[in-house]
């Protein structure tokens, strides 16, 4: 029995955009018809969305929640926000889905791993999530067997550092040979290895060189996490990947020009990579770093110059960029800003709210892209990509009732003050052309004109299998 019908003469679509009427019931989207096509029932509820735009909602593949949060000495101050505070401000911004990580090296094995995670999300995240299971330092010789069976469980994908990223990280870089056992895993099973790509030897050792010359303020960042950097190491790992037949990349957080350029080539010569950046890198440059509590633009690796930010926002005309994410990290202002040096800042951002929001305005308003292309770099290319596909990411027959409807009637400036994460934001001041009025989690309305329906146990686990086409081939 149909229960809702969202009538919008904007509805993004897999096959375009549109007048159409989505049809929900038992949290599915049970059809998707031209307007009146079919009738309503008595007790069904109808949205009219007229004027505003229907999309999928948002995917955001790269997060961190209840985090290890470093202290400038090197220890462990806190966790940063749970899930149950994230997913809450992913929804109010139109982000129905979070994946995060099982960090791998805190326990004794991955299913250990996994079940640690679970205690930290299971029955307390609004939105449905997913994690990546994270490999950090010497590998087990035991633990691509494990890698394996997780795989197969429905964690799809493997996150791996070529860097310790800091002098005080020790310990996170895993070496090409444990990287070239882990590709064969990938290979065989049909995961995706998804990679923190830093050339270690040029990072430490532009931190030697920059406190050796005493110049260790944290507005230098961008000398010691650089374009070469980046160069060096995405071209080391999609040559290891390209050896190991069957391997797939997800290159994360991608920075740089060079970076981008090394994923432009992989994928022409037919090699299945897929490059993700974050609206930081996009819309901030290391000149940012200068701004008054300049550490709030930061993650690692480092913000860039604007012939970097241009390369990046190119890559997503091409399929080098194929998601914007976040590296979502919620801590106070306070924890964010106590570190000053270039060896002690806290990466990450307060940022999961307003990214569809921002998204749609720099890349519908501001440069013309469409509706299709948009919708794809904040939701469908990520549940592609991730092995969530047509679950999520579409509005079509079949696919859970994740809705989000943006208003360009709720045009506004961004302020902390009307957010929901923390005590600060780095999008302070930013004008939007739209915000969500409603956002719908498997056909219940858990956000609406503002206030909010939903329960710390709405959200679930999704199991994930890497589509074939995926694996194959740059799609």
């Amino acid at each position: 029995m149909i229960e809702t019908v969202i009538r919008g003469d904007r509805v993004v679509t897999p096959t375009g955009t549109g007048a159409f009427d989505l049809h929900i019931a038992g949290g599915k989207i049970a059809a998707v018809t031209a307007p009146g096509a079919l009738d309503l029932p008595g007790d069904a509820r109808l949205i009219d969305a007229t004027g505003k735009i229907v999309m999928p909602g948002g995917i955001d593949p790269h997060v961190h929640c209840a985090w290890p949060m470093p202290a400038p000495d090197g220890s462990v101050s806190a966790l940063t926000e749970p899930p149950a505070v994230v997913s809450r401000a992913a929804l109010f911004g139109g982000t129905t889905t979070l994946i995060d990580f099982a960090r791998v090296g805190l326990t004794d094995t991955v299913q250990a791993s996994i079940a640690l995670r679970d205690a930290d999300w299971k029955g307390a995240c609004h939105c449905d999530y997913a994690y990546h299971m994270m490999v950090e330092g010497d590998l087990r010789p035991d633990m691509p067997a494990e890698l394996a069976e997780a795989i197969q469980a429905g964690y799809a994908t493997v996150k791996i550092f070529t860097t310790d990223i800091t002098p005080s990280r020790r310990g996170r870089m895993v070496d090409f040979g444990d990287i070239w056992e882990v590709f064969q895993v990938l290979a065989a099973e049909g995961g995706l290895g998804v990679i923190h790509a830093e050339d270690n030897d040029i990072v430490m050792h532009m931190y030697g060189k920059l406190i050796r010359e005493g110049r260790t303020g944290f507005e230098n960042m961008a000398e010691v996490h650089n374009s070469l950097s980046e160069d060096l190491s995405f071209n080391r790992i999609i040559r290891l990947a390209e050896s190991v037949p069957g391997t797939a990349l997800y290159m994360m957080h991608v920075s740089a020009a060079t970076g981008v350029q090394a994923i432009r080539a992989s994928r022409r010569r037919g090699f299945p990579i897929y490059g993700e950046s974050l609206h930081q890198y996009m819309l901030y440059n290391s000149d940012d770093y200068r701004r008054p509590n300049g550490q709030i633009y930061h993650t690692y690796p480092s913000l860039k110059s604007p012939a970097d930010q241009a390369a990046l926002w190119a890559g997503t005309l091409d399929g080098s960029i194929g998601a914007i994410a976040t590296d979502e990290l919620c801590c106070s202002l306070a924890a964010k800003t106590q570190g000053r040096r270039i060896d002690d800042v806290t990466g990450g951002n307060s940022a999961v709210e307003p990214r569809v929001s921002l998204m749609y305005t720099e890349m519908v308003g501001k440069r013309g892209y469409t509706l299709e292309r948009f919708v794809d770099l904040v939701s469908s290319n990520a549940a592609r990509i991730m092995g969530l596909y047509p679950r999520k990411g579409a509005l079509i027959a079949g696919a859970d009732a994740d809705v989000t409807i943006l208003d360009p009637a709720l045009r506004r400036t961004i302020r902390n003050e009307d957010l929901h994460e923390t005590d600060y934001t780095p999008w302070e001041g930013h004008q939007v052309d739209a915000w969500p009025c409603l956002t719908m989690l498997r056909g219940k309305v858990v956000v609406e004109d503002g206030r909010f329906h939903g329960n710390p146990g709405d959200g679930q686990w999704l199991a994930r299998r890497v589509a074939g086409e995926i694996l194959a081939g740059p799609v």
